[in-house]
Protein backbone atom coordinates (compact mmCIF):
# COMPACT_ATOMS: atom_id res chain seq x y z
CA UNK A 1 0.00 0.00 0.00
CA UNK A 2 1.18 3.27 -0.89
CA UNK A 3 2.09 6.23 1.57
CA UNK A 4 2.93 9.41 1.55
CA UNK A 5 5.88 10.18 3.88
CA UNK A 6 7.72 13.18 5.09
CA UNK A 7 11.16 12.90 6.19
CA UNK A 8 12.79 16.08 7.68
CA UNK A 9 16.89 15.91 7.71
CA UNK A 10 17.15 13.98 4.48
CA UNK A 11 19.79 15.81 3.47
CA UNK A 12 22.41 12.90 4.46
CA UNK A 13 22.78 9.63 6.48
CA UNK A 14 19.51 7.71 7.70
CA UNK A 15 17.02 10.37 6.41
CA UNK A 16 18.30 10.45 2.73
CA UNK A 17 19.42 6.68 2.76
CA UNK A 18 14.94 5.84 4.06
CA UNK A 19 13.44 8.39 1.40
CA UNK A 20 15.79 6.66 -1.31
CA UNK A 21 14.51 3.27 -0.05
CA UNK A 22 11.21 4.10 0.78
CA UNK A 23 10.99 6.22 -2.85
CA UNK A 24 12.22 2.77 -4.51
CA UNK A 25 9.41 0.78 -2.94
CA UNK A 26 7.15 2.93 -4.50
CA UNK A 27 5.73 5.49 -1.68
CA UNK A 28 5.13 9.25 -2.45
CA UNK A 29 8.44 10.37 0.04
CA UNK A 30 8.50 13.95 0.71
CA UNK A 31 12.71 14.62 1.56
CA UNK A 32 13.60 17.69 3.39
CA UNK A 33 16.72 19.48 3.40
CA UNK A 34 17.74 22.52 6.18
CA UNK A 35 19.07 24.45 3.41
CA UNK A 36 18.37 24.93 -0.47
CA UNK A 37 21.78 24.18 -1.39
CA UNK A 38 20.95 20.56 -0.02
CA UNK A 39 17.53 20.72 -1.18
CA UNK A 40 19.38 21.24 -4.95
CA UNK A 41 21.58 18.37 -4.94
CA UNK A 42 19.11 15.81 -3.72
CA UNK A 43 16.62 16.98 -6.10
CA UNK A 44 19.38 16.66 -8.78
CA UNK A 45 20.66 13.25 -7.89
CA UNK A 46 17.35 11.68 -6.61
CA UNK A 47 14.47 12.75 -8.93
CA UNK A 48 12.08 10.38 -7.72
CA UNK A 49 11.48 12.24 -4.47
CA UNK A 50 9.49 15.69 -3.80
CA UNK A 51 12.43 17.75 -2.17
CA UNK A 52 11.82 21.01 -0.52
CA UNK A 53 14.20 22.99 1.94
CA UNK A 54 12.68 22.89 5.68
CA UNK A 55 14.63 24.58 8.47
CA UNK A 56 12.42 22.63 11.82
CA UNK A 57 13.62 25.91 13.17
CA UNK A 58 12.03 28.06 10.85
CA UNK A 59 8.23 29.07 11.56
CA UNK A 60 7.53 29.79 8.02
CA UNK A 61 9.27 26.09 6.67
CA UNK A 62 7.36 24.08 9.57
CA UNK A 63 4.08 25.68 8.09
CA UNK A 64 5.16 23.92 4.74
CA UNK A 65 3.52 20.25 6.03
CA UNK A 66 0.33 21.93 6.08
CA UNK A 67 0.35 21.64 1.99
CA UNK A 68 1.03 17.40 2.33
CA UNK A 69 -1.95 15.10 3.31
CA UNK A 70 0.78 12.73 5.26
CA UNK A 71 0.51 8.98 6.02
CA UNK A 72 3.71 8.86 8.29
CA UNK A 73 5.67 11.58 9.31
CA UNK A 74 9.76 10.53 10.28
CA UNK A 75 10.89 13.38 12.50
CA UNK A 76 14.73 12.35 12.09
CA UNK A 77 16.19 16.47 11.39
CA UNK A 78 18.51 17.09 14.48
CA UNK A 79 22.04 18.24 15.19
CA UNK A 80 24.69 16.64 17.38
CA UNK A 81 26.89 18.09 20.51
CA UNK A 82 29.16 17.10 23.12
CA UNK A 83 31.48 18.35 25.97
CA UNK A 84 32.06 18.76 29.63
CA UNK A 85 28.65 20.04 31.15
CA UNK A 86 31.05 21.80 34.01
CA UNK A 87 32.74 24.32 30.62
CA UNK A 88 29.90 23.69 28.15
CA UNK A 89 28.52 27.37 26.70
CA UNK A 90 25.14 28.04 27.77
CA UNK A 91 24.30 29.05 24.63
CA UNK A 92 25.98 25.84 22.95
CA UNK A 93 22.86 24.09 24.99
CA UNK A 94 20.65 26.52 23.74
CA UNK A 95 21.67 25.85 20.51
CA UNK A 96 20.80 22.24 20.83
CA UNK A 97 17.41 22.55 22.29
CA UNK A 98 16.34 24.76 20.07
CA UNK A 99 16.97 22.31 17.17
CA UNK A 100 16.34 18.43 18.80
CA UNK A 101 13.70 19.02 20.86
CA UNK A 102 12.04 22.27 20.31
CA UNK A 103 12.36 22.27 16.24
CA UNK A 104 11.13 18.98 16.47
CA UNK A 105 8.73 19.63 18.84
CA UNK A 106 6.94 22.37 16.73
CA UNK A 107 7.23 19.91 13.50
CA UNK A 108 6.05 17.12 15.47
CA UNK A 109 3.02 19.15 16.70
CA UNK A 110 2.11 20.72 13.37
CA UNK A 111 1.46 17.29 11.72
CA UNK A 112 -0.22 15.58 14.49
CA UNK A 113 -2.57 18.80 15.03
CA UNK A 114 -3.74 17.03 11.30
CA UNK A 115 -3.57 13.68 11.81
CA UNK A 116 -5.77 13.77 15.06
CA UNK A 117 -8.31 16.01 12.73
CA UNK A 118 -8.11 12.94 10.06
CA UNK A 119 -7.99 10.17 12.77
CA UNK A 120 -5.44 7.99 11.25
CA UNK A 121 -1.23 8.46 10.42
CA UNK A 122 2.08 7.71 12.31
CA UNK A 123 4.83 10.04 14.12
CA UNK A 124 8.44 8.77 13.66
CA UNK A 125 10.75 10.27 16.19
CA UNK A 126 14.14 9.43 15.67
CA UNK A 127 15.58 9.48 19.43
CA UNK A 128 19.20 7.66 19.98
CA UNK A 129 20.49 5.28 22.56
CA UNK A 130 21.88 8.44 24.04
CA UNK A 131 18.18 9.25 25.16
CA UNK A 132 18.05 6.43 27.55
CA UNK A 133 22.08 6.45 27.86
CA UNK A 134 24.02 9.49 29.41
CA UNK A 135 27.63 9.05 29.63
CA UNK A 136 31.27 11.33 30.21
CA UNK A 137 31.08 13.90 26.95
CA UNK A 138 27.75 12.90 25.60
CA UNK A 139 25.57 14.97 28.41
CA UNK A 140 24.84 17.78 25.92
CA UNK A 141 23.09 15.67 23.47
CA UNK A 142 21.82 13.03 25.62
CA UNK A 143 20.06 15.77 27.25
CA UNK A 144 18.03 16.42 23.82
CA UNK A 145 17.14 12.93 23.22
CA UNK A 146 16.27 12.37 26.76
CA UNK A 147 13.74 15.33 26.06
CA UNK A 148 12.39 13.26 23.08
CA UNK A 149 12.16 10.34 24.72
CA UNK A 150 9.70 12.36 26.93
CA UNK A 151 7.72 13.79 24.20
CA UNK A 152 7.36 10.22 22.18
CA UNK A 153 5.80 8.38 25.27
CA UNK A 154 3.94 10.60 26.43
CA UNK A 155 2.53 11.85 22.52
CA UNK A 156 1.88 8.18 21.86
CA UNK A 157 -0.95 7.63 24.99
CA UNK A 158 -2.32 11.29 24.19
CA UNK A 159 -2.85 10.02 20.51
CA UNK A 160 -4.21 6.72 20.91
CA UNK A 161 -7.95 7.94 20.81
CA UNK A 162 -7.23 9.77 17.71
CA UNK A 163 -6.31 6.60 15.75
CA UNK A 164 -2.45 8.42 15.39
CA UNK A 165 0.75 5.86 16.45
CA UNK A 166 3.78 7.48 17.80
CA UNK A 167 6.87 5.89 18.15
CA UNK A 168 10.34 6.79 18.60
CA UNK A 169 13.34 5.30 16.99
CA UNK A 170 16.77 4.54 19.03
CA UNK A 171 19.84 3.74 16.69
CA UNK A 172 23.21 3.32 18.18
CA UNK A 173 26.76 4.55 16.75
CA UNK A 174 26.35 4.00 12.96
CA UNK A 175 28.84 5.42 10.47
CA UNK A 176 27.03 8.36 8.79
CA UNK A 177 29.53 10.43 9.72
CA UNK A 178 27.55 12.36 12.01
CA UNK A 179 29.16 10.85 15.11
CA UNK A 180 32.61 11.56 14.10
CA UNK A 181 31.69 15.01 13.37
CA UNK A 182 30.02 15.38 17.08
CA UNK A 183 32.95 14.11 18.83
CA UNK A 184 35.31 15.20 17.07
CA UNK A 185 34.36 18.50 16.96
CA UNK A 186 32.39 20.22 20.07
CA UNK A 187 32.73 23.82 18.44
CA UNK A 188 35.11 26.79 18.42
CA UNK A 189 34.79 27.53 22.34
CA UNK A 190 36.60 24.23 23.00
CA UNK A 191 40.18 24.35 22.65
CA UNK A 192 42.51 21.40 23.24
CA UNK A 193 45.65 23.46 24.04
CA UNK A 194 44.14 25.68 26.50
CA UNK A 195 41.49 23.00 28.18
CA UNK A 196 41.91 21.34 31.11
CA UNK A 197 43.67 18.01 30.59
CA UNK A 198 40.81 16.58 32.33
CA UNK A 199 38.56 18.56 29.77
CA UNK A 200 40.64 16.85 27.17
CA UNK A 201 40.62 13.31 28.89
CA UNK A 202 36.42 13.57 28.41
CA UNK A 203 36.89 14.60 24.80
CA UNK A 204 39.07 11.44 24.18
CA UNK A 205 36.54 9.34 25.90
CA UNK A 206 33.51 9.86 23.76
CA UNK A 207 35.48 9.70 20.50
CA UNK A 208 37.04 6.16 21.74
CA UNK A 209 32.99 5.06 22.81
CA UNK A 210 30.80 6.41 19.28
CA UNK A 211 33.33 6.29 16.58
CA UNK A 212 35.12 3.34 17.08
CA UNK A 213 33.51 -0.02 16.05
CA UNK A 214 30.28 1.98 14.20
CA UNK A 215 28.33 -0.26 12.33
CA UNK A 216 26.28 -0.60 9.41
CA UNK A 217 24.10 2.46 8.56
CA UNK A 218 22.08 0.21 6.03
CA UNK A 219 20.77 -1.57 9.55
CA UNK A 220 18.73 1.51 10.41
CA UNK A 221 17.63 2.30 6.74
CA UNK A 222 16.10 -1.21 7.15
CA UNK A 223 14.37 -0.17 10.32
CA UNK A 224 13.30 3.03 9.20
CA UNK A 225 11.53 1.40 5.88
CA UNK A 226 9.88 -1.14 8.46
CA UNK A 227 8.47 0.94 10.89
CA UNK A 228 6.97 3.55 7.73
CA UNK A 229 5.31 -0.26 6.49
CA UNK A 230 4.23 -1.98 9.81
CA UNK A 231 0.60 -2.46 10.73
CA UNK A 232 1.77 -1.56 14.43
CA UNK A 233 4.23 -0.86 16.12
CA UNK A 234 6.02 -0.61 19.45
CA UNK A 235 7.18 2.64 21.90
CA UNK A 236 10.59 2.48 21.36
CA UNK A 237 12.63 0.92 18.56
CA UNK A 238 16.55 -0.04 19.03
CA UNK A 239 18.89 -0.69 16.53
CA UNK A 240 20.07 -2.74 16.77
CA UNK A 241 17.66 -4.47 19.72
CA UNK A 242 20.47 -5.36 21.53
CA UNK A 243 22.41 -1.92 21.69
CA UNK A 244 22.08 -1.21 25.11
CA UNK A 245 23.88 -4.24 26.62
CA UNK A 246 26.58 -3.48 23.83
CA UNK A 247 26.95 0.19 24.61
CA UNK A 248 26.77 -0.89 28.17
CA UNK A 249 30.16 -2.74 27.95
CA UNK A 250 31.45 0.07 26.30
CA UNK A 251 30.91 1.82 29.47
CA UNK A 252 32.43 -0.45 31.55
CA UNK A 253 35.56 -1.25 29.12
Amino acid sequence: MQKTVLITGAGSGFGRGAAVELAQRGHRVIATTETQQQADELAAAQPGLTVAKLDITNASDVAKVDQWDLDVFVANAGMGQTGPLSVLPLERLRAVFEVNVFGTFAIVQRVVQKMRRKRAGRILIVSSIAGVRAGVGSGPYAMTKHALQALGTALRAEMVPFGVDVALINPGPFATGFNDRMANDPGPWFDRNTAAPEDVAVMDSIVKRITIGQLEPADVVKRYVELVEADKTELVNFIPPDIVERMSAKYRA
